[in-house]
């Protein structure tokens, strides 16, 4: 398996983790509503991550930063979400830096 295929493969199970991560955020004691508006701006991306479009993975990056930030304000800020918090920052973190491996192993090859 080539490290293309296998860089997608990867970004798509960390889409779902990262997407079941910010469910799990109830537990921390965020409404169920809030969680799952959440993870609606996901599911804009998923199709061309799925189909392996490069310019999807290029966009999809900057989804990820807002997840990022909140992740690492709660983090530092939230005593009760902390666990939740450290989870889904390092997921999201690992789901970018699964993105930007997929752009740089299949560059210059055409969609």
């Amino acid at each position: 398996m080539s490290l293309r295929t296998t860089s997608r493969r990867l970004t798509i199970w960390l889409w779902i983790a990262v997407s079941l991560s910010l469910l799990t955020w109830t537990l921390a004691g965020y409404p169920k509503f809030i969680c799952i508006i959440a993870v609606v701006p996901l599911l804009a991306p998923l199709n061309g991550l799925i189909r392996g479009r490069r310019y999807t993975y290029a966009w999809a990056t900057l989804f990820a930063i807002p997840y990022l930030m909140f992740s690492a304000t709660e983090l530092l800020v939230n005593r009760q979400a902390r666990w939740v918090a450290g989870a889904s920052l390092i997921l999201v973190f690992v789901w970018f830096c699964t993105m930007i491996l997929f752009l740089r192993v299949s560059r210059g090859q055409r969609e």
